[in-house]
């Protein structure tokens, strides 16, 4: 079996003096993800230098080093480490035959690229490759193109963006076959002078980097649809177009969602599907056809891409179910911790309202990023959260003081509310956790996960 890369090829790729030959079987920036064989790239960071861990890094096993400045143990010595890992990512792109495709979208990214993985793994189990995590900036992306290897079948890479031009960079390394927009909402709209157009137009720019003859896949049903059509047509790219509505060309039939998963039977351009979506919520059966649609444009078989969305459940973060011990016995938490806008609030809220329970409680994280909007965007989920029937309530950030609900506590951090919580949970309670990545309610989520573990 050929190594992920060797020294040479490391060398080779960017440009840079080898010490001693090595092989490595994976790539890390991380000295804590070493686990044996892999190629430590040392980078300069705002608040740390890798170049002090790489002692870490060998004692953990790691078989080679990406380093700017000569070390102990096989390396290949660069001018810059960062530019030196986008060049490893470039050539690693180069140098596979795989079919491509690119994911962004203002929410359901994250959940749309773990879908297609699975989808593509059920096609081709040994030859899938997908970005983990949400590596899906600047550092992120070329870390996961330099660990595809090279006899790879299908990629499926996420991109991310708080700015304009960002994704436009970033495809074009990533150079997809298939670039999938999920939806176009107000997420880090303090960004955007012309708001949500703005958005739009920065999400298509995922579209730039599509390989010639590339499939541009986006929802007719979103507000910003002419944008998006417009951005692909420009490029002559083809379009396929994924909504609720009659004209798209992946389109519901019928669907009956669920608390827990949705039926649903789908025309996939011509085709009629039937299948089970194993995540809740309206919101999953967009990012479902989104998945169907990408399938179909890779070639692949959207059987087994309807039986791996079957499969998808307890996504961490992005709306996993854990038991969790209550006064008197148990309570379900549904976490959405990783992040929160007002579109995916109001999505998770619907979702915790037609989730059975004896009673319904929230701790709701302040939503950023969304500049001169954000007061009336977050007294805005007054509405939803009464239609979810939420009886206890904890708001945690300063932003939330713009959302004033009877019986609300408004807590200053996940410490306090993680305290909230364990005193409030009873006996058949549904507990939501979301919020901003920066309000750090994982640490809710893990806390109280591990108490019950």
């Amino acid at each position: 079996m050929r190594p992920l890369w060797t020294g040479e090829e490391v060398a080779a790729a960017t440009g840079g003096r080898l010490s001693a030959p090595f092989d490595v079987e994976g790539v890390t920036f991380d000295s804590r993800e070493v686990i044996g064989g892999e190629l430590f790239v040392a980078m300069r960071g705002g608040t740390a230098n890798g170049h002090a861990y790489v002692a870490q890094a060998a004692a953990r096993g790691a078989a080679g080093f990406l380093v700017e400045q000569p070390v102990d143990g096989p390396h290949v010595q660069v001018a810059d480490s960062f530019r030196a890992l986008e060049a490893l990512g470039i050539a690693a792109r180069a140098r596979t035959g795989a079919t491509v495709v690119g994911v962004t979208g203002s929410v359901g990214k994250t959940g749309t690229k773990e879908a297609l993985r699975l989808a593509f793994e059920r096609i081709a189990p040994d030859a899938t490759h997908a970005s983990v995590k949400s590596y899906n900036n600047h550092t992120g992306v070329p870390l996961s193109l330099a660990r595809m290897p090279a006899d790879t079948r299908f990629g499926v890479f996420e991109m991310g963006m708080n700015h304009a031009q960002e994704i436009a960079a970033l495809t074009r390394m990533v150079r997809p076959h298939v670039a999938v927009i999920t939806w176009v909402a107000n997420a880090h709209i303090e960004n955007f002078a012309d708001g949500e157009p703005g958005i739009a137009r920065a999400k298509a720019e995922i579209f730039e980097g599509l390989e010639p003859g590339g499939v541009a896949i986006w929802p007719s049903d979103n507000p910003h649809a002419p944008i998006l059509a417009a951005a692909a047509d420009k490029l002559g790219a083809k379009s396929i177009r994924f909504g609720w509505k009659e004209g798209a060309d992946v389109r519901v039939l019928a669907a009956d969602v669920g608390a827990a998963s949705t039926k649903l039977v789908a025309d996939v351009m011509g085709e009629e599907l039937h299948l089970t979506v194993g995540m809740a919520g309206r919101h999953w059966v967009g990012n479902a056809l989104a998945v169907l649609a990408c399938v179909k444009a890779a070639g692949g078989d959207i059987a087994e891409a309807g039986l791996a969305l079957a499969g998808l459940s307890d996504l961490p973060g992005r709306g996993a179910r854990r038991t969790v011990k209550a006064a008197g016995g148990k309570a379900t938490l549904i976490d959405e911790s990783y992040n929160a806008n007002p579109v995916s609030m109001a999505a998770a809220l619907a979702v915790l309202r037609d989730t059975p329970a004896k009673r319904r409680i929230a701790v709701l994280g302040a939503m950023r990023e969304l500049g001169a909007a954000g007061e009336a965007l977050h007294a805005g989920l007054a509405a939803p959260i009464a239609d979810a029937g939420v009886v206890e309530l904890a708001l945690v950030g300063p932003e939330m003081a713009a959302l004033q609900v009877p019986g609300a506590v408004h807590l200053a951090d996940a410490a306090a509310a993680t305290d909230w919580a364990r005193a409030t949970l009873k006996d058949g309670d549904v507990l939501l956790v979301k919020g901003s990545n920066s309000i750090q309610l994982g640490r809710l989520v893990a806390a109280l996960v591990e108490q019950a573990a």
